[in-house]
């Protein structure tokens, strides 16, 4: 499946009807093959499009209505069921064509595991490109009980890839004790806790760069987003995590694409955690997606 084939599920509210003149493209990634707690973010992007009918198009925040962006929601990717290798792939390949289109590509997981491929196709296109992860977990693991294809994994196999250097991480309160020594030895950055305060810090840093941003939805403390695979206590608020939205859409950086993920809806019956993702989803678009 294509970005540009017909999808007759729900979409994102307001979509437009044809991807031709859209510049950023919503697609969804519904895998949670490798999950090492709780299964179910499979389901997280169609709950979003759901929830964002409740959503006013306006955003006080910025001054924005969803009129004035072009965006096209192109639905979930057939992905393979149980095949984390294949279904990868195609991931990559997927994104490849968002992005030779020059549009803006707004992916919706799934396990953070499905942010790896998306990294491969960016770096492709933007081999000086920082990325911007903003999550509870660290994501440092090499493998996970023996397996390298690990939603643990993708933050490491970036470094390792295309240099630690170009990593920020921030609101990080959860990973293995190698995990932080790594993150200290290896070059990358790495804020603990806390997001807005050091992000503000960093994005002078990268004026002028292409960013990508990977935002895993479990860095919100569970009083805020209890629908998640791996809930971790302590985390931010969701008025944080909406002042780092707006610090780098207000910044001197290129964002290139974003994803936003791990949404597991079936453990949040008050349906707080993809009504939060989709108000976030609707000010990534607003503040991130230049023509």
């Amino acid at each position: 499946m294509r970005f540009d084939e017909a999808y007759s599920g729900k979409v994102f509210i307001m979509s437009r009807d044809t991807h031709e003149d859209a510049d950023a493209i919503i697609y969804g990634m519904p895998m949670d093959w490798t999950v090492s707690f709780r299964p179910g973010s499979r389901f997280g992007p169609n709950r979003i499009r759901e929830a964002s009918i409740g959503l006013e198009e306006y955003s006080p925040y910025l001054d924005r209505h969803l009129e004035e962006v072009k965006y096209f929601d192109a639905g979930d990717i057939p992905l393979p069921f149980g095949n984390a290798q294949r279904s990868l792939t195609m991931i990559r390949d997927y994104v490849r064509e968002i992005i030779a289109k020059d549009k803006f590509p707004l992916g919706l997981g799934g396990e953070h595991l499905v942010s790896w491929p998306i990294f491969q196709a960016m770096y492709e296109k933007y081999p000086d490109m920082a990325v911007i992860h903003i999550d509870a977990h660290a994501d440092l693991r090499l493998e996970y009980e023996g397996e390298e294809l690990s939603h643990s994994t993708p933050i490491r196999k970036v470094c390792e890839n295309y240099g630690a250097e170009n990593v920020y991480s921030f609101g990080i309160r959860s990973g293995m004790r190698e995990e932080f020594q790594y993150a200290k030895e290896s070059g990358m950055y790495m804020a603990k806790y806390e997001v807005a305060k050091p992000l503000a810090e960093v994005l002078p840093k990268l004026a002028g760069r292409p960013v990508y941003v990977t935002i895993d939805i479990d860095v919100l403390d569970p009083a805020y987003a209890p629908g998640t695979g791996t809930a971790e206590a302590g985390g931010i608020s969701s008025k944080e995590l909406l002042e780092a939205i707006h610090l780098i859409a207000n910044a001197d950086v290129k964002v290139v694409g974003a994803d936003l993920v791990e949404v597991a809806p079936v453990y949040d019956p008050t349906e707080k955690t993809p009504i939060a993702a989709s108000k976030f989803v609707r000010e990534i678009l607003l503040g991130w997606v230049k023509k």
